[in-house]
């Protein structure tokens, strides 16, 4: 591996467990017939797409999840098994962040939505006990509902190399997910795929 001076991380599967059996299972019992039609990990179709990049609010999300699934279920109920999936942040892999982010730049780039960084935001300052955020270990933390750009796409790299002035050989990109690795690459980034049971805390930088 070339050199390093930058690191983005993605999130969930990274520093946040998740269990998507647990949203599957949550929205099975709601009554969704078609689940991983409607999401699977590595392809959003273009109701999760719209949320993930800040085209549509939660609360227009719940209404069009109503009408693609044809339940009468409220808000709460949707929130709440969207959520599912969220766990915990493990205080290794944060004692790891810590240290390793006085030795490079770091960044993060996560796919996500509003309803799941209200909830991963408390589930963090809870298990802080303080006022703590997630974000404040990076230099800047970027969530695609915010940034209006999505994880695999390639030109979503390019736009937060220019948008930091990094150089991309000198920027390494972790994840979980093998096509998020594949998109960093044909933007030229060095990339580690980390795959379960493999964590940060198995890496040598």
């Amino acid at each position: 591996m070339q050199t390093i001076k930058n690191i983005i991380f993605d999130l969930g599967g990274i520093f946040l467990n998740l269990d998507y059996p647990a949203t599957e299972k949550a929205f099975i019992e709601m009554g969704v017939t078609n689940f991983q039609e409607l999401f699977a990990q590595s392809h959003a179709n273009d109701l999760f797409e719209q949320l993930e990049t800040g085209k549509i609010q939660p609360e227009a999300f719940y209404q069009s999840f109503r009408e693609t699934t044809g339940l009468q279920v409220s808000d709460e109920q949707i929130r709440d098994a969207w959520n599912a999936m969220l766990l915990d942040f493990p205080a290794d892999r944060l004692q790891w962040l810590d240290a390793i982010r006085n030795k490079y730049n770091v960044y993060l780039y996560s796919n996500t939505n509003k309803i799941h960084y209200d909830f991963f935001s408390d589930v963090f300052r809870k298990a802080a006990g303080s006022n703590q955020s997630f974000d404040d270990y990076f230099i800047k933390a970027h969530y695609s509902h915010e940034l209006g750009l999505r994880k695999p796409y390639p030109a979503s790299f390019t736009a937060l190399l220019q948008l930091h002035g990094l150089e991309a050989d000198e920027t390494v990109f972790i994840d979980d997910t093998l096509k998020n690795i594949e998109g960093a690459k044909a933007a030229g980034l060095q990339t580690i795929h980390l795959v379960h049971p493999e964590t940060v805390l198995n890496l040598d930088l």
